[in-house]
């Protein structure tokens, strides 16, 4: 069942974090026409277009409600979740939990990685992970609630113990 979108909805697209779509416009690239969502984040200002005809395929889901907010500030204040000891498979595991596109999920990749920097420093690609983690949690949380951007990372640090 196709799930369509209008212009103000407020989405996620996995791997990018939440966004606006301000506007729904017929583009060709590539000697190709395509009706694309043209979405506004609301860090850096940044837009980005999605494909309507791929969107049953990325996951792509309404934004989380208030309710669901204070879930995810609860996955954040438990404990450390067991990730595996090898980094390559934590890399991959913490990718797959990213690409799932679910909050609860990028929220314990967020709180694992938070956790084990502490503890010892990342990996670059591991810092990597965790910034695109944090700015996908955030711009979500941001939609959710109409907090500030600093608002929004205060309430995150002060959730991971």
């Amino acid at each position: 069942m196709s799930m369509y979108y209008n212009i103000g909805d407020k989405i996620v697209y996995p791997m990018h974090g939440a966004g606006i779509i301000e506007a729904i416009e017929e583009k060709e690239i590539l000697g190709v026409k395509r009706k694309y969502y043209i979405m506004k984040m609301p860090l850096d200002d940044m837009r980005v277009m999605i494909p309507l005809d791929t969107i049953d395929g990325i996951g792509i889901r309404q934004v989380i409600t208030q309710e669901e907010v204070q879930q995810v500030i609860q996955v954040l204040e438990a404990d450390e979740t067991n990730m595996p000891q090898n980094w390559n498979r934590r890399y991959r595991a913490n990718m797959d939990r990213l690409k799932t596109g679910d909050i609860f999920e990028v929220a314990e990749v967020v709180k694992n990685l938070v956790l084990r920097d502490r503890e010892k420093s990342l990996s670059t690609g591991e810092r990597k992970i965790l910034n695109n983690a944090r700015q996908i949690l955030l711009s979500e949380i941001i939609l959710a609630t109409d907090m500030s951007e600093e608002e929004v990372l205060a309430t995150m640090e002060r959730a991971i113990k």
